[in-house]
């Protein structure tokens, strides 16, 4: 059983940056990818940006050079760094990780909320 805990949604004008952060309640190096999905009012959930345990991270085209998916090992973080914020970039932003055995584990959600 893995525990995701996120923070870091909010309230942002468009242009502007959030950062998100998610949790674990155990070590990020043993898990196949981790990544992070949105789901927008009406909308199906979508894959924003996953990093392999290779290392190799992608990125949905709508985000790239926008967004940035980063890792703190010690302290069992991932992170999404959003900038140049756009108000269709507005989701509740989940975290994913999958462990080698293939189950996925999601956290509770962040809401971001970008104003034109």
């Amino acid at each position: 059983q893995v525990q995701l805990v996120e923070s870091g949604g909010g309230l942002v004008q468009a242009g502007g940056s959030l950062t998100l952060s998610c949790t674990a309640s155990k070590s990020i190096l043993g898990f196949n990818t981790m990544g992070w999905y949105r789901q927008a009012p009406g909308k199906e959930r979508e894959l924003v940006a996953i990093r392999t345990r290779f290392g190799i991270t992608n990125y949905v085209d709508s985000v790239k050079g926008r967004f940035t998916f980063s890792r703190d090992n010690a302290k069992n973080t991932v992170y999404l760094q959003m900038n140049s914020l756009r108000p269709e970039d507005t989701a509740v932003y989940y975290c994913n990780v999958a462990i080698m055995t293939g189950i996925h584990y999601w956290g509770q959600g962040t809401q971001v909320t970008v104003s034109s």
